[in-house]
């Protein structure tokens, strides 16, 4: 493999490798343990995580209502837990009253609930500001005429207004969606044409990587295309380089009405399972899939999850790098419900330079820094060493998610960013608002491992007859309901689409579509999505295993491997794409490059892994949420046109994506 630094390289590592231990001190101190002693009072006794987790998927009711009242989620809980209706059938709390908003403005003192960090500035909003300006927001959007169900749309930044806005929404028993201003015109009208939006709010513009870019166009498209819009506010800033919205729409401070006394902030009390917003997936083939999530059973799952698992209380400092986009901004914002403090940042995480967001962590005193496992590798190909100049006094945990995180990039954590450190891997998705699959800060980390499923998820993995597996690879299914499960897609008045998604293939049982194995430890190994997996001379491998070796070359910016195998064929062609490092060029990735990965697949993985076909190629296209394209990419290997194997406005790059097309037909004309 290329050598990194002698000071960054990373130490010889295996899978299942121990890396961390927690401290008796942790051990003690975790909001966990305080759980296990406080169930232990009302008689409920647990020797260790894995009996409480045996209790948490068996005795449903009584693991969700001891979340609930040890939390402490606002509202009116009612006698009922959940009911016996197989999934996707289960209701949750039938007789709750709830208000998402209400949890996190529980709290309105002056301690700091939004930290804001863009490219250009910095403040501070503390919760008492914070309710000041949803009520503010409420107002507006009641004088515009906004109920209960309607839906408010967000064209916008990862901004303590955004945040404002979505609280404001979900305290009228209204229904937020959001994307991001990176989306263009039409990746944004595929998803707010699915839900009507009444009143959108939106940005007239953003900076990145240095550059303001005006948004004033895609804005003025969108509300000639939303006919269901009553109105739209610009969302500006004083200093914004693009001072105000296109013609028609309505000022921020005239929405605000910043010259009248605040008004009073009030509360909808809504069911538990009353839509709170509706999220997507990618899109990259056909119209994003529509995913409506409850007020109750996200505030819920939330709590259990960054309480228990992130160990995060009201004095931390929570922090994850992520759009408005991504599920990760709607999970992040959950610290809110605990009275902890969030950090956003708006821009670029590599300008002016990859240390960015490390400088971040000590300027901010974090004490829980998120990312993706492909920042992390981008790091260490990079031979950062962001550890040796900084303190990182405050940083208790670190999470990894969007992808899975290597050996290599779990041993770099702890190398080059802080030793003493609770490193969660985790993994779940826009499907369900939280993680299957993650971080325990009780027990003890493995290199490539996630520590187990989490309390509450009744995660395995199966075979396809639907027999458990253990030691080895199967999809991943769940198989007992979740409070935060969808409520449904929406305009899926019959659910079928709901049910064709995740149960067709195991009834009664979520199949989530990754293929993960189980080890005797209770651990678990993500191998990546099941639809991608890879088939050599029978043997089914996972994309992460090559994703592993290939991010450690730092002449990479990008890879991606496909198999061509056909349905009913024995096998097909295995194709490694390459994208060059920035300062690089395609000509670089050259023979001996190609060899020196070759050999490494070779002897790290083994030569089933050696790929048929090498490819250089200067871009590989990813998700606006970036995700690899291996399922679409494989199809236009296959000879479909790039446009209708994935949704170019649903791409962060279209035209290396068809680029592509041309690649894929020179590939079948000469090597296939």
């Amino acid at each position: 493999m290329t050598e990194l630094p002698a000071a960054t390289a990373p130490r010889p590592i295996r899978e299942g490798d121990l890396l961390w231990t927690p401290s008796p001190r942790r051990v003690a101190d975790a909001k966990l343990t305080t759980f296990l002693a406080w169930l232990a009072e009302r008689g409920r006794r647990f020797e260790d995580y894995a009996s409480l987790w045996q209790w948490s998927v068996e005795d449903l009711a009584g693991f969700w209502s001891a979340v609930w009242d040890y939390t402490g989620l606002v509202g009116r809980r009612g006698a009922a837990v959940v009911s016996d209706d197989p999934m996707p059938s289960t209701t949750w709390f039938p007789g709750a009253r709830v208000n998402y908003a209400a949890q996190v403005l529980a709290r309105r003192d002056d301690h700091p609930a939004l930290i804001f960090v863009s490219e250009r500035t910095r403040y501070e909003l503390s919760y008492a500001e914070l309710a000041d300006r949803v009520a503010r927001i409420a107002a507006g959007l009641r004088r515009l005429g906004v109920g209960q169900g309607d839906r408010v749309a967000g064209y916008l930044t990862n901004a303590p207004d955004t945040v404002a806005a979505f609280l404001a929404t979900a305290s009228l028993g209204a229904i937020w969606t959001c994307c991001s201003p990176d989306f263009g015109a039409q990746s944004v009208l595929d998803r707010f044409r699915q839900v009507d939006p009444v009143v959108l709010l939106a940005v007239p513009g953003y900076q990145y990587n240095g550059v303001w870019h005006d948004r004033t166009g895609v804005v003025e498209d969108l509300r000639a295309a939303l006919g269901s819009l009553r109105a739209t506010v610009s969302v500006t800033n004083p200093d914004d380089p693009t001072p105000a919205g296109p013609d028609g729409t309505l000022a921020w401070d005239e929405f605000l009405a910043l010259d009248a006394p605040a008004p009073t902030l009030e509360f909808a009390w809504v069911p538990f399972d009353h839509p709170l917003w509706v999220v997507y997936t990618s899109g990259t083939t056909g119209l994003p899939k529509s995913i409506v999530h409850s007020h109750g059973g996200v505030a819920l799952e939330l709590l259990k999850f960054n309480t228990l698992h992130l160990d995060l209380g009201p004095e931390d400092r929570f922090f994850w790098f992520t759009t408005t986009g991504w599920i990760m901004w709607n999970i992040s914002m959950g610290g809110l419900l605990l009275g902890a403090t969030v950090v956003c940042y708006d821009g670029n995480p590599a300008y002016p330079s990859l240390e960015r967001l490390w400088d971040l962590v000590d300027e901010e005193a974090l004490t829980y820094f998120g990312t993706s496992a492909a920042f992390l590798h981008n790091c260490l190909r990079a031979g950062l060493d962001p550890g040796a100049t900084r303190s990182f006094a405050a940083l208790r945990g670190l999470g990894s998610t969007g992808s899975p995180l290597s050996v290599e990039g779990f041993a770099w954590v702890y190398d080059h960013v802080k030793a003493d450190l609770h490193l969660g891997s985790i993994s779940g998705g826009t499907d369900v608002a939280t993680s299957f699959l993650g971080c325990v800060p009780t027990m003890p980390v493995h290199a490539g491992e996630l520590q187990s499923a989490l309390l509450g998820v009744q995660a395995r993995a199966l075979d396809p007859t639907g027999a458990p597996l253990v030691d080895q690879v199967g999809e991943l299914v769940i198989g007992a309901p979740m409070p935060s499960m969808p409520v449904g897609f929406w305009n899926d008045a019959d659910g079928q689409r709901y049910h064709d998604a995740y149960f067709s293939t195991y009834p009664a049982q979520w199949r989530h579509g990754d293929w993960v194995k189980q080890t005797a430890r209770r651990s678990w190994v993500v191998y990546g999505r099941s639809d991608a997996t890879l088939n050599r001379g029978g043997i089914r491998m996972g994309t992460a295993e090559f994703y592993a070796v290939l991010d450690t070359f730092a002449e990479l910016a990008d890879s991606l491997v496909i198999d061509t195998t056909m349905a009913g064929a024995d096998h097909g062609h295995l194709v490694l794409l390459l994208s060059p490092a920035p300062g690089r060029e395609v000509a670089d990735l050259d023979d001996d490059v190609c060899k020196r990965i070759a050999g490494a697949l070779r002897t790290t993985l083994s030569p089933r892994h050696v790929p048929d076909t090498v490819l250089a190629v200067a871009r590989l296209p990813r998700t606006l949420n970036g995700k690899r394209l291996e399922v679409p990419v494989k199809k236009i290997f296959l000879g479909t046109d790039p446009a209708r194997a994935a949704d170019p406005s649903s791409v962060n790059d279209p035209a290396a994506l068809a680029a592509l097309g041309e690649v894929a037909a020179r590939w079948r004309a000469t090597d296939a």
